[in-house]
This record gives C-alpha cells, sequence and structure tokens, in this order.
C-alpha cells in the first residue's frame, strides 16, 4: 500500500471536512493536512477565537464521527510550503482535477509516495496550484454533471490509488 497524504486546499464546508477524515481514516492515508481557509477541528494553541473553534469542532464532528480523533492531521496555512516540504520528503504530488493535462484515474498507478491535492469545492485547483502539481489525476464521468463532490472524488481516487 502506498503512503498516502491528503491535502485539503480551501474547502469550505465542515460537513465536507468530517466526511474527509472519515474517509482518509478509513482507507489508511496517512496525514490529512487542511491549508488555506480550510475549516479544522481544535487543535493545541488554536489560534481562532474558542467559541468560532468549538463551533467548527462540532460541525466537524457530526460527519467526522470520532475520526477527528483517530485520523492524523494538521492545518498549515501556506499550501505552497507544505507541496514543497511533501516534494523534499519523496511524495509525487497528485492534484485531483479536470484538465486538458489530466491523467484518467484509472490508466495511473500509484507511486510508493503520494501526496494528493483537493481543491475548492466549487472553482477546484487554482491554475497556478495546478502547476504546482507532478500529475492532475481525473475521474471519467459519464452522466450529464461536470463534477462530483469534492469528498467522493477523494474517496474513489483514494480507494484507486490504494488498490490498483
Amino acid at each position: 500500500m502506498p503512503t498516502i497524504i491528503v491535502i485539503a486546499h480551501n474547502l469550505r464546508s465542515t460537513h465536507n471536512i468530517g466526511s474527509l477524515l472519515r474517509t482518509a481514516e478509513g482507507l489508511g492515508v496517512s496525514e490529512v493536512i487542511m491549508t488555506g481557509y480550510t475549516p479544522h477541528p481544535q487543535q493545541i494553541d488554536d489560534e481562532r477565537l474558542p467559541h468560532i473553534s468549538r463551533k467548527i469542532h462540532a460541525q466537524i464532528s457530526k460527519t467526522a464521527l470520532g475520526a477527528e480523533n483517530s485520523q492524523a492531521w494538521n492545518y498549515q496555512e501556506d499550501v505552497r510550503t507544505v507541496l514543497q516540504k511533501l516534494r523534499l520528503d519523496g511524495f509525487v504530488i497528485a492534484g485531483l482535477e479536470q484538465s486538458n493535462e489530466s491523467i484518467k484515474l484509472p490508466d495511473y498507478r500509484s507511486p510508493a509516495k503520494i501526496a494528493v491535492l483537493l481543491g475548492s469545492e466549487v472553482t477546484g485547483i487554482d491554475p497556478l496550484l495546478q502547476a504546482s502539481c507532478d500529475v492532475l489525476l481525473e475521474i471519467p464521468m459519464f452522466g450529464s454533471k461536470e463534477s462530483f463532490n469534492v469528498v467522493q472524488s477523494a474517496a474513489m481516487a483514494l480507494y484507486q490509488l490504494v488498490f490498483k
């Protein structure tokens, strides 16, 4: 099984973060790193106002169902610093994004160490950040809709990377 880290950059929904933590925990992800304005559970030395961090933590907990306590995670504001460190640690940075340059997920074989970058629920991964990725991966779609929910996409991609 590859070592997998998930980077959730600029997601807005606390429910998506809770679901992502639960999904990551269930699929053996090593760590979930939340960056940018992504909401995150309470942490030691939390810089947010206490009532705000408690409220966000409670919202995340509704869908995480305890995974916020069992899944390794952390918050770092600057995604570029995170990507740089992971690359130095030997991780391939794979953005999950529809693009002319993306590889269809079923055609991709995971390396031993991979960091999967997820972008905003509405706009995806910023084009400048896409350029920072080693590879872009896309989930083929057959219906009339143009995208899946970010956590559904993460679940499909992580499952494929773990078991292929």
